[in-house]
């Protein structure tokens, strides 16, 4: 038997550029080499025989020297063989980063362990038989496994378990597509198609792309990233884990799911119906941090209306929010609905007839245009809404 860890998409250098300030995208990047800390106490306490890394273990395939040594002295603590194919974004045409002067060297010096398969051939460890799949480049039209469909499977060990590790969208064998992770590149390309292998000859395929947990078959799983990368995307959002694989020749691989996340992706969907909704939003939203700082990021999709100090408060909230916050991402509009009193407070503005003229011109046309479904009242409605903030709020 053979007991490993499965993980991929590590994607280190990821440069995070939807976050403005430097200080937290630096920390977003940080905590992805962290992550390798966290995996290898993983390996520690399962005792895994070795590591299996599906691809992307860099964001670029010509990440920074200081990355790279980075990486390295990270995994050469781990102590134990880890085994890296390229993906998509570090894929392995030549003039990347697997052929640089610098890698090998850091690799020798620091992480003789680490194992990169660049060819699609068999390599035979002391537990197992590796099948390699890797990426030579970016999109590729062709299955990366296209080379396991005539393999002659009598060559290998009778007794090690067979391990395909391999990096792209999944067809599995009812014809679902795995293809389609948000902001993998891999889209049409580099798809493998399951069924058009000997699945009985292997054991488990340790796959790489898709960036959160995905079981495909009892012998094909995604492991997803070790830290969650982007906000959530339906029902399937478990990331932010490796997967801990025990599989013996020939029989079902057990596969379970061990934590190494620390960085939290939200997404809420909240509408206002009144003032008092802004309590149960910071409410809603304490819950999900749990006072926390610097370690979440939330989107929440917006919709509704306040009144004019209601909205006041939900802007000041928002500040509030984006100091604490990783990132706060607004998708949506909060309108903003004057308040009887504050339109009565408008429209008998006894220190300036004029304005109260106006008010009470655009208050008569706003309830026409409410009445008769128009559009135009929304924009009567920002008139309102600023004639308020200029007489009241600008001095």
């Amino acid at each position: 038997m053979a007991g490993f860890i499965h993980t991929a998409d590590w994607q280190i250098g990821k440069p995070f550029l939807q976050i403005k300030d430097e200080q937290k995208r630096f920390k977003l990047r940080q905590e992805r080499l962290n992550a390798i800390s966290r995996i290898r106490d993983v390996v520690r306490t399962e005792q895994s025989q070795f590591v299996l890394i599906a691809g992307d273990l860099f964001d670029s395939p010509t990440p920074s020297t200081s990355s790279v040594a980075e990486v390295l002295e990270e995994i050469g603590k781990m102590n134990v063989p880890v085994i890296v194919i390229p993906g998509n974004h570090d894929h392995g045409a030549l003039g990347t980063v697997w052929y640089s002067d610098d890698f090998n060297k850091y690799q020798r010096q620091m992480a003789p362990n680490l194992m990169p398969l660049l060819d699609s051939r068999p390599v035979e460890i002391e537990d197992a038989v590796i099948l390699p799949c890797p990426l030579l480049r970016n999109q590729d039209n062709n299955d990366p496994t296209i080379w396991l469909r005539n393999f002659n499977w009598g060559t290998l060990s009778s007794s090690k378990p067979r391990i395909v590790l391999a990096h792209g969208g999944v067809q599995d064998f009812s014809g679902r597509d795995y293809s389609l992770d948000e902001e993998a590149q891999s889209g049409s390309n580099n798809l493998i198609s399951l069924k058009h292998l000997l699945i009985d000859e292997i054991d488990y395929f340790a796959l790489g792309d898709w960036h959160n947990l995905k079981k495909v078959s009892e012998k094909a799983w995604y492991s997803g990233t070790p830290e969650p990368d982007r906000f959530d995307q339906g029902d399937d959002n478990q990331r932010g884990q490796v997967l801990n694989i025990d599989v013996t020749r020939g029989q079902t691989p057990k596969v379970r799911s061990i934590p190494t996340g620390r960085i939290y992706w939200h997404n809420i969907s909240f509408r206002f119906n009144s003032d008092s909704d802004l309590s149960r939003l910071e409410r809603e939203i304490n819950d999900l941090t749990d006072g926390r700082v610097s370690r979440d990021l939330l989107r929440v999709e917006i919709s509704g209306g306040l009144s004019l100090s209601g909205y006041r408060r939900y802007q000041q909230l928002k500040k509030d929010l984006e100091n604490k916050l990783l990132r706060l991402r607004i998708k949506g509009e909060c309108h903003r609905v004057p308040e009887a009193e504050e339109l009565e407070k408008l429209t008998r503005n006894s220190d300036n007839p004029l304005i109260s003229q106006v008010a009470i011109k655009l208050k008569d046309k706003l309830k026409r245009e409410e009445e008769e479904g128009s559009e135009e009242a929304s924009i009567t409605r920002v008139a309102l809404c600023e004639l308020y903030r200029f007489t009241f709020e600008s001095k």
